[in-house]
């Protein structure tokens, strides 16, 4: 799924295919993304790297963060 020898960054992958996922309808707004832990098992990734796709899906206004609860899909109305 994903290419860690590829050209670009493995969490920045991870973070598309977490994007594609929100962009189907799979992750619904208001709901919980997979956690680091789930990241880390599904790509087989380090947590830093999975830390750094969830803040990139941050950044990106995709998701948001709740403390000691997760982090959500954001509810985005175009």
């Amino acid at each position: 799924m994903v290419d860690p020898d590829g050209p670009t960054p493995v969490y920045v992958q991870i973070a598309d295919i977490i994007q594609q996922r929100i962009e189907a309808g799979e992750l619904l707004p208001n709901r919980p993304i997979p956690s680091e832990l789930a990241l880390q098992q599904e790509f087989g990734v380090a947590r830093g790297t999975a830390r750094r796709a969830v803040e990139l899906l941050r950044d990106r206004g995709l998701v948001f963060t709740v403390p000691q609860r997760g982090t959500f899909v954001a509810d985005r109305h175009d």
